[in-house]
């Protein structure tokens, strides 16, 4: 999180009463036993006899690169330690156990056949280098220069401004604003932004009313709807763009502006339906609300450069199959240019979620392992894909999806799934052909991961939206199942709708 952002007050507080809450109910135990049950099963794995497994052909590392899969799931699910740790402990255990440079003992007296073929450690660390990462870094390099200029407040008002001061239309100017922020900003940072701007309006509300609760549950259901509408929206977006673009694998070349092509007008109609649903469920007793956000943009010239800068990466990130840019080269125009100009300083540079991109790099090493390995191929070999019906295969991949990513991150939830289901989706190409391919199956896989909003734990923005004490949790779990069913229904419609007429092809 950044702390210059507007709102990161409310982040800070949600923080302390979650550690508040640790000290006071320990949990140390509770800890231990979930640590010892996910080592303890992965030691199980990694010692038992390869023939246990079924899987014909199996070499020991590959056998290692499943014990530290199962790990990492387990660590990722139960939580005893944080989650982008476990995706570095993950790493470190690759790269001493079953990489071209581990240590001797897990390699020496051990013939090569049965040892199987180890991972370049140089694939393994570029992970934290791919070109992904580095998208990433420069849609945060956008939101602390947008902060420090202003812009995001200016942006705000006037984009809330056309919907006026009705009641109904303010709900979906928050719905609208908040979307397309978290479309280019973090999700985490949007929703404690637009709070930030929403928590005078809340008080001047009556107490009474239902109107405040449809405000408040508005922010979290439009970041977490909006994020999807972009590559650096969500990290679940960009873990399916790269296996999707890979030119090792699937080769499809999905620009910044193709994904936006489809993914925005279906975030706007799905925001549009989540305002009837909470119209409907919270009706406002109030019918005018007066907003009043503060904060100007700067006009010096740096801050000229920046918004200028701003609208120039957009658009280059738009049109990116006309001029040949590649986006992830277009996120270090934002970098070079706000470094060079002073915008952006060496604090501000600490204040990017490393955690976030070392929680991907992590997802990606453990999909590097299952590539390189050669235990992909055998898992799939082993798992008779190609006699499953394909729409079996792409609503099921999507249902447990969306069921993991309401109880753990969304990003581990993708990092787990999709280097699974791309390599399965690629031997079965021919059969998924007719509804869209492997597109349809990694991106549901995205949209899944990003509608997981039942509870409060399952993305920081309903976690921050909770902490203001105007939702109670049943509201959460109503509204956030019909914007499940609601968002997958339109959304495998929409990929297999377009995969069958050939757009991914």
């Amino acid at each position: 999180m950044f702390k210059l952002f507007p709102g990161f007050h409310l982040v800070e507080e949600y923080q302390k009463k979650k550690k508040e809450r640790r000290l006071s109910d320990d949990k140390t135990v509770s800890k231990a036993i979930k640590l010892i049950i996910a080592i303890g099963i992965s030691l199980i794995l990694w010692l038992l006899p390869s023939e246990a497994f079924g899987i014909e052909g199996l070499t020991l590392i590959e056998q290692r690169v499943i014990a530290i899969f199962v790990m990492a799931t387990l660590m990722w699910i139960l939580e005893p330690i944080p989650a982008w740790t476990t995706s570095t402990i993950a790493v470190v255990l690759l790269l001493f156990t079953c990489s071209n440079s581990s240590l001797w003992l897990f390699s020496e007296g051990v013939a090569p056949e049965v040892l199987g073929k180890p991972i370049k450690y140089a694939s393994i660390l570029h992970c934290y280098a791919d070109p992904i990462i580095m998208l990433f870094i420069g849609g945060f390099i956008l939101a602390i220069a947008a902060t420090k200029t202003g812009l995001d407040s200016m942006l705000a008002r006037v984009m809330l401004k056309p919907f006026g001061t009705q009641s109904r239309f303010v709900l979906l100017g928050f719905l609208v604003v908040t979307g397309v922020f978290s479309m280019f900003l973090s999700n985490t940072a949007t929703a404690a932004m637009m709070l930030t701007f929403l928590t005078p309006v809340l008080k001047a509300l009556p107490a009474d009313g239902k109107g405040r609760i449809a405000l408040a549950l508005a922010i979290p259901v439009a970041a977490n709807v909006g994020g999807m509408g972009t590559p650096i929206g969500t990290p679940p977006n960009a873990i399916a763009l790269k296996y999707l673009n890979d030119p090792e694998g699937l080769n499809l070349n999905i620009g910044f502006g193709e994904w936006m092509f489809f993914m925005i007008p279906f975030t706007l109609i799905v925001l549009f339906i989540a305002w009837v649903i909470l119209l409907k469920l919270f009706p406002f007793k109030q019918k005018t609300i007066q907003l009043d956000i503060k904060g100007e943009a700067k006009k010096d010239w740096r801050s000229i450069v920046v918004y200028i800068t701003f609208a120039i990466t957009v658009l280059l990130w738009i049109t990116d199959k006309v001029t040949g840019v590649n986006s992830n080269v277009v996120a270090m125009l934002p970098v070079g240019v706000f470094c060079a100009i002073g915008v952006i300083t060496k604090r501000d540079l600490e204040e990017i979620s490393w955690s976030v991109l070392w929680m991907v790099a992590g997802g990606f090493a453990l999909g590097v392992a299952l590539n390189e390995t050669g235990l992909a191929t055998h898992m799939i070999e082993s798992i008779p894909f190609d006699t499953w019906p394909p729409i079996l295969m792409i609503i099921g991949s999507g249902l447990i999806c969306y069921a993991m990513a309401n109880f753990i991150s969304h990003t581990a939830t993708a990092a787990l799934l999709v280097p699974i289901l791309a390599v399965a989706g690629m031997s079965v190409q021919q059969n998924l052909a007719p509804i869209g391919g492997v597109s349809t199956l990694l991106i549901g896989v995205a949209i899944g991961s990003s509608l997981g909003m039942v509870l409060p734990i399952s993305t920081p923005p309903n976690a921050l939206a909770h902490a203001t004490g105007m939702i109670e949790q049943k509201d959460m779990a109503r509204v956030g199942l019909i914007m499940g069913v609601v968002g997958l229904i339109l959304g495998y419609s929409m990929l297999i709708v377009l995969g069958s007429s050939g757009y991914f092809g």
